[in-house]
């Protein structure tokens, strides 16, 4: 798994970058055509590996409800985000990683409540296969992402 970590905190700090370069209207902008926001697609995947890791597996998540409701699936922008939020996101795209690998390490995870993911509609069975698809699905919103900040910025 020490690849799949690497790579999810190669994601992260992509993300963390694209906070640090953009405007909070850019990051809160939602352009023509689209339904979300740089921020809340940011804010989703954060939320996203929380619950598929945690939650799924009968513990406790390291966020507050709010910002799950906030940001988990199907939700959507209901406004502009802070800077004070985008600080918290930025603080917790790195934060959360680092705690479920130290989790993971350490065995915390073992039970795990079987969930097919809409998006692919694959059945995740157990940690290894969550985090796998926690890989993929940071994959997808990085690449809207970048269709947001191209969208954006042409």
């Amino acid at each position: 798994m020490d690849f799949t970590f690497q790579v999810l905190k190669n994601i992260r700090g992509i993300f963390n970058r694209i906070i640090e370069e953009n405007s909070s209207e850019v990051l809160n902008k939602i352009p023509s055509g689209f339904n979300n926001n740089i921020i809340w697609n940011i804010g989703h995947v954060v939320v996203s590996e929380q619950l598929l890791a945690y939650k799924l597996s009968g513990l406790e998540t390291n966020l507050s409800e709010t910002m799950i409701n906030k940001y988990k699936k199907d939700s959507k922008p209901e406004g502009i985000v802070s800077e004070e939020e985008v600080h918290e996101i930025k603080s917790l795209l790195l934060a959360t990683v680092e705690r479920t690998k130290q989790d993971y390490e350490k065995g915390v995870f073992k039970s795990y409540n079987t969930y097919t993911v809409s998006t692919t509609g694959n059945t995740l069975n157990n940690i290894d296969e969550a985090l796998h698809f926690i890989l993929a699905h940071e994959g997808i919103h990085y690449g809207y992402v970048l269709a947001l900040l191209k969208a954006i910025k042409n």
